[in-house]
């Protein structure tokens, strides 16, 4: 009986080393979110740009500095979408398992458009670099998932299982969310429409939807005279139904376009600016999407 009490007591003096869940850093909600699902009944991981005003260019703060520095895994799309954290990443993460989901497995990639009009089948683009919002495409999503349990069963072999299991529960719900996006959403396919900058290219070709062009490629350059002027000129060509904006910036050209165009003002959200961290923050944003583009276009 001693003999047994004894082991036991080792074993629990033991397991916290071996079952400790190592810390995790996403870069952004919309690779958070979908970690967090890998993750659920496991841990949690932690966003390191919870409400940033731009994916595209940030200051790292020393609490976000510290965070990166201590994780064990980080979770990023990659420079083509978070560009000022590559340098960060190097300095910072350099013992964490770092991986890039644009190189994910399975992943369709599309290449950047340029301007700020799109004309249908005939969209200027720069080959060399790759268009980071790669998780508004529900099959892209289910790409980094895998991605992710493959990252997280070499560095938690123990809990493999749950995150793989998790995987795979998440596929099944995002295909099933995209089903349902296709239905929905063939309704507003020919209504023509403008967005605040060029962060839908994904899911725009997966439910053939027709926006026009974008006020600005990335949000941290304002538009110019001669590329407000070429839209002014495509929104009154095409007639176009809506202009949306973003919730973290200044909609004082979206009014302006608005009030010239008669067209409807919206609001899209690509990245769950306002919406609650977590496993069901990814359904939530994409169907926000589908939710608003069909309030203001149907």
């Amino acid at each position: 009986m001693r003999r047994i009490l004894f082991f036991i007591a080792a074993l629990f003096a033991v397991a916290p080393a071996w079952a400790e869940v190592p810390k995790v850093v996403a870069s952004v909600r919309p690779v958070q979110t979908i970690a967090a699902a890998v993750m659920k009944g496991v841990g949690v991981p932690q966003v390191l740009l919870g409400n940033a005003a731009s994916l595209h260019a940030h200051a790292l703060k020393p609490s976000e500095a510290r965070l990166l520095s201590q994780a064990k895994v980080v979770f990023w799309v990659g420079p083509s979408l978070e560009a000022f954290l590559t340098k960060p990443i190097a300095a910072l993460a350099g013992k964490a398992r770092v991986i890039s989901l644009m190189n994910a497995p399975g992943l369709e990639i599309l290449t950047s458009r340029a301007g700020g009009v799109w004309e249908q089948g005939e969209e200027p683009r720069d080959p060399t670099l790759p268009d980071g919002h790669i998780w508004l495409s529900p099959p892209n999503a289910v790409a980094m998932a895998n991605a992710m349990a493959e990252a997280l069963a070499v560095a938690d072999p123990v809990n493999a299982t749950e995150y793989w299991a998790n995987a795979e529960t998440f596929s099944r719900e995002a295909m099933a969310l995209d089903r349902d996006l296709h239905i929905r959403l063939a309704a507003v396919r020919q209504k023509p429409f403008l967005v605040f900058h060029d962060a839908y290219q994904y899911f725009e070709a997966r439910y053939r939807l027709a926006a026009l062009g974008s006020i600005s490629v990335t949000p941290d350059q304002p538009p110019s005279a001669r590329r407000l002027t070429a839209i002014q000129e495509r929104l009154r060509e095409a007639k176009a139904v809506c202009i949306f904006s973003e919730p973290q910036f200044e909609p004082r050209h979206v009014q302006m376009l608005v009030e010239e165009a008669g067209a409807r003002a919206g609001v899209l959200d690509p990245e769950g600016a306002a919406l609650k961290d977590g496993p069901n923050l990814y359904f939530t944003l994409m169907r926000g999407l589908a939710d608003e583009l069909l309030r203001c276009l149907g």
